[in-house]
């Protein structure tokens, strides 16, 4: 039986009731059958799981389990790989030599890891940037991978700081595909939008995906979809995809953040975008100070909601997800951390009942978690079982 989680008695949330009527312009195509072309691609699992939709009161849950994606255990590979694949063809489409590129980008494990991989694997070259908190079996992983790792004594936003200085180094040029070094960065501040944005396109593949798997299980649309969030890269593709149908299309976004590092929460709550100072948490992944700039506009006018949940509860979660035989670790256990906590956080009182409102949760309604790494992604997880 799962854990009873202990939630704060003043829940850290945020609603938007008109969410759900803003619209915006679909993600590119040609991406799915990008990634379809990759050796290593097959869609990862949609997971049915009856025993969380009793609990939370709806007609059914679905988690998409990202443990497995294009070889590395979490879902960032679907945006490394289209944005390199960006870059090298605009390389190619031009007159400039064919040597190595250097990819460079800052990370709390996964991103790092999927652009090494990529990297490697396409015979280039990798510099990641790696800020305190991460755990150094995942530091470990991206130098697996054939990187070269510098370890920054500062957090995440630090961390990005130093690898866009190392990128903007001499031998860079002034275009993305001319460079023989290359931001592969997955946040986007003025001046640096163009491969943020791609890899945001490359996170679309993660929701067609959804689409065909719950038409396939004979399911409606889903009537909420919860996102862990860092940045809010990953916000963004969601928020593209559900908000690019009609307005009457009727899914409700979450945003799930680490209370330690509760920035997307905090800019939306002030309506404006702000970086905040972070603290430790077993979420790596999320410990994130500043909303990406391509990102906030989407994240303030098209999440319905954002919430912030502590360590304890998304250890919980995992716990709970690995017993219904989903691998999830903690960044991707946020998520079903994140709609208990809208949905039971006082109990049946009129808190929870408020929040099942704006969320336009019924009895028959169908959710879906996005796991967004498995138990390999993040050593934390094993450490805060003990």
């Amino acid at each position: 039986m799962p854990e009873t989680p202990c939630f704060p008695r003043s829940l850290p949330w945020f609603a938007n009731p008109a969410a759900r009527t803003w619209t915006c312009p679909p993600a590119p195509t040609g991406v799915e059958d990008f990634h379809a072309s990759l050796a290593d691609y097959t869609p990862t699992p949609l997971t049915e799981l009856p025993t969380l939709a009793a609990e939370l009161g709806v007609g059914r849950v679905f988690v998409k389990d990202e443990s497995f994606r294009l070889g590395l255990p979490a879902f960032k590979a679907l945006g490394a790989s289209w944005a390199i694949h960006q870059v090298l063809s605009r390389r190619r489409a031009t007159t400039h030599p064919d040597g190595p590129v250097t990819f460079v980008t800052a990370t709390d494990g996964n991103h790092g890891r999927a652009v090494a991989r990529m990297a490697r694997l396409l015979g280039q070259r990798a510099h990641i940037f790696v800020p305190q908190g991460v755990h150094p079996v995942a530091a470990a992983a991206i130098s697996a991978e054939e990187a070269e790792v510098t370890q920054v004594a500062g957090p995440y936003d630090e961390a990005v700081r130093q690898a866009a200085d190392a990128a903007a180094g001499p031998g860079s040029g002034a275009a993305a595909g001319l460079r023989s070094s290359v931001l592969v960065q997955d946040t986007a501040w003025s001046g640096y939008e163009q491969i943020p944005g791609w890899i945001v396109e490359g996170y679309s593949t993660l929701f067609t995906e959804i689409d065909a798997q719950l038409n396939a299980a004979g399911a409606r649309s889903p009537s909420l979809v919860a996102v862990p969030v860092g940045v809010g890269s990953l916000a963004q593709a969601a928020v593209t995809h559900y908000r690019s149908r009609s307005a009457e299309s009727g899914t409700a976004l979450l945003a799930v953040e680490p209370d330690a590092a509760a920035c997307v929460l905090t800019s939306l709550t002030r309506q404006e975008p702000l970086s905040v100072a972070t603290g430790e948490t077993t979420m790596a992944g999320l410990n994130c100070g500043t909303p990406s700039s391509i990102a906030w506009p989407f994240l303030r006018d098209g999440l319905d909601a954002a919430v912030a949940v502590n360590d304890a509860d998304s250890a919980r979660a995992a716990r709970d997800l690995a017993a219904l035989g989903v691998s999830s670790g903690p960044c991707g256990a946020a998520s079903l951390a994140g709609i208990r906590a809208a949905l039971t956080a006082d109990g049946a009182g009129a808190g929870a009942e408020s929040r099942r409102t704006a969320l336009a949760l019924e009895p028959t309604s169908t959710l879906v978690l996005l796991s967004t790494e498995g138990t390999a992604a993040n050593p934390h997880l094993h450490e805060s079982a003990q």
